[in-house]
C-alpha cells in the first residue's frame, strides 16, 4: 500500500504520540495561510482596526474553547472525530451523517485553498498558461504530501510556517514604512461598514471546522495539557498576528485582494513563500476529509479503504472545485459554516463532559486498546440538537450568530437526555465500567464493524 493509514478506525497508540511542540507547530500552521491573511484583509476592508480586533477576539475565544475541549476528549481517546462521535452523543448514523457533512465542507475548503495557491502562482509566472494547469499541479501537491500522513505533514509545516513568519514580518513592515502605524490603526475602513458580530461570525466561521475536527490532530498529543498549550499558542498566535497583518496591509493598500497585496507589500519572492504556505492548511483540509469518509464508508458498507486511495479521490474532487470557481463564494461559504458546525461541537462537548453516557464504556476499552463493543444505532436527540442549533444560528439575531448555534446545540442535548430514563438508550454501566446490551427487534445487541475488529488488527500504519 502506498502512504500512510494512520488508524483511521482505531485508537493511536502512545508509541505514536508526538511532542507538544510538533502538533502546535501545526496548529499554527493551519492558521498561517492566505486564507486567514484573506479573512483579515476582508476584516480590514470592511471594519476599523479596533472592531477587527474585537471581532477577532471573540473569534479567538469562541474557537479555543472548542478546540480545548474537544481536542482533550481526542486526546484521552486518541480517536479521529468521526469514529469519537459515534461515542459522544452522535451515534452510529448520527456519526455517519456528521461525516458525510464535513467531508463536503473539507472537499469545499480544499477547492477554495487550492484556487488560491494557483492564482498566486500564476500571478508569479506572469504567463499564459491557463489557471486550470496551476489548479492542477497545486492540487497534485497536496495529495502527494497527505498520501504519507500525519509525518509527512509536519515536516512540510516545519519549512512552511517560519517561512511564513517571516513573510508576515516583512510584510507589515514593508507596509509601515510608507505609513504611519496610528494611520492606519484610525483608517476608517475603504468598504462598506461591517459589525462587530458579523466579522465575529466570519472569524468563527473561517476554522469552525478546524475546531471541531481537533480530535484528528490532537490524538497524535501525550497529555491533556499539551492540547491545551498547542490550542493557546497555535489559535492565538495565528488568529492576531496573520489576521491583523491582513487588516492592517488591507488598509494600507485600501485592497482586500490578497494576491494584490501580497504582491504590492513584498514582491515576488514574498508571493512564493506566501502562497507555499498554503500547503499548510490544505493538507489538513484533505487530511480531516479522508479520514471521515473512511470511517464513513465503513460504517455503511464494513468495508476499509484505504486512507491514502481515499485521499486520492478527494483531492481529484477538491481540485475540480478549484477549477470550476469555488473562490468567488467564499465569504457566503464562511457564513454558513459559522451556523452549521457549532451545534455539532455542543453536542459532542455536552455528551462527553456533561451526559457522559459512554464514559465509562469508553474507559474500560481504552484501558484495553480497543474501542466499546457497542454503539448506538439511530437517536433523534442529536439530530434535535443539530436542527435546534442551526436554527438559533439563523434566526437569532442577538449576538454573534455561531456562540448561538454552538450552545443551543450544547442545551438541547443536555435538556434532551435529562428528560430521558436512565436505562432506555444503551447507557454504559457505571457500576461495572462496562456498555450494556442493547437489545434490537430481532434481539441481538448492536456492534460496530469497527469494533468489532479492526481496531484490533490495524494497530500499525
Amino acid at each position: 500500500m502506498i502512504g500512510r493509514d494512520d488508524f483511521p478506525l482505531a485508537r493511536v497508540p502512545e508509541a505514536e504520540r508526538y511532542p507538544w511542540w510538533s502538533v502546535a507547530v501545526q496548529r499554527f500552521g493551519e492558521l498561517s495561510a492566505l486564507s486567514q491573511l484573506l479573512l483579515g484583509a476582508t476584516l480590514g476592508f470592511h471594519m476599523t482596526f479596533w472592531g477587527a480586533f474585537w471581532a477577532l477576539t471573540l473569534g479567538v475565544v469562541l474557537l479555543e474553547i472548542v478546540a480545548v475541549l474537544t481536542g482533550v476528549a481526542g486526546q484521552r481517546e486518541g480517536l479521529s472525530t468521526y469514529v469519537l462521535a459515534q461515542w459522544t452523543g452522535l451515534g452510529r448514523h448520527g456519526s455517519s451523517l456528521f461525516g458525510l457533512c464535513t467531508a463536503v465542507s473539507l472537499v469545499g475548503w480544499f477547492g477554495v485553498q487550492n484556487a488560491i495557491f494557483a492564482k498566486g502562482l500564476a500571478a508569479l509566472a506572469g504567463t499564459q498558461v491557463p489557471l486550470w494547469v496551476y489548479c492542477v499541479l497545486t492540487g497534485a501537491a497536496v495529495t502527494l504530501i497527505v498520501i504519507y500522513g500525519f509525518s509527512s505533514m509536519a515536516w512540510t509545516s516545519y519549512i512552511t510556517v517560519p517561512l511564513f513568519l517571516a513573510l508576515s514580518a516583512w510584510a507589515i513592515r514593508s507596509a509601515l514604512a510608507r505609513h504611519e502605524l496610528a494611520d492606519l490603526i484610525a483608517m476608517p475602513p475603504p468598504g462598506e461598514p461591517m459589525s462587530v458580530a458579523a466579522g465575529a461570525t466570519l472569524v468563527a466561521g473561517g476554522f469552525i471546522v478546524g475546531a471541531v475536527l481537533t480530535p484528528d490532530m490532537t490524538r497524535y498529543n501525550r497529555s491533556a495539557a499539551d492540547v491545551v498549550k498547542q490550542t493557546l499558542v497555535g489559535v492565538t498566535l495565528g488568529e492576531y498576528t496573520i489576521g491583523l497583518t491582513g487588516v492592517l496591509l488591507a488598509h494600507a493598500v485600501q485592497s482586500a485582494d490578497v494576491v494584490h497585496i501580497v504582491t504590492t507589500e513584498v514582491g515576488v519572492v514574498g508571493a512564493a513563500i506566501l502562497v507555499t504556505a498554503t500547503l499548510k492548511i490544505n493538507d489538513w483540509n484533505l487530511y480531516s476529509a479522508s479520514l471521515s469518509l473512511v470511517t464513513t464508508v465503513y460504517q455503511a458498507t464494513g468495508r476499509h479503504v484505504p486512507r491514502s486511495a481515499m485521499t486520492l479521490a478527494v483531492g481529484a474532487a477538491g481540485t475540480a472545485l478549484s477549477i470550476a470557481g469555488i473562490l468567488e463564494h467564499l465569504v457566503g461559504f464562511l457564513t454558513l459554516l459559522g451556523v452549521a458546525f457549532p451545534p455539532v461541537a455542543g453536542i459532542m462537548i455536552a455528551e462527553y463532559y456533561v451526559v457522559r453516557r459512554h464514559r465509562a464504556a469508553l474507559a474500560h476499552a481504552r484501558s484495553a486498546g480497543t474501542l466499546p463493543p457497542h454503539v448506538e444505532s439511530m437517536s433523534l436527540r442529536p439530530l434535535l440538537a443539530w436542527a435546534g442549533g442551526v436554527a438559533a444560528g439563523y434566526l437569532i439575531h442577538a449576538g454573534i450568530p455561531a456562540i448561538n448555534a454552538l450552545l443551543c446545540g450544547f442545551l438541547v442535548h443536555v435538556a434532551l437526555n435529562r428528560t430521558t430514563s436512565r436505562g432506555s438508550d444503551g447507557r454504559a454501566d457505571h457500576r461495572h465500567g462496562r456498555p450494556r446490551r442493547r437489545e434490537d427487534g430481532g434481539g441481538e445487541a448492536r456492534r460496530t464493524g469497527i469494533a468489532s475488529g479492526v481496531s484490533a488488527r490495524r494497530r500499525c500504519p
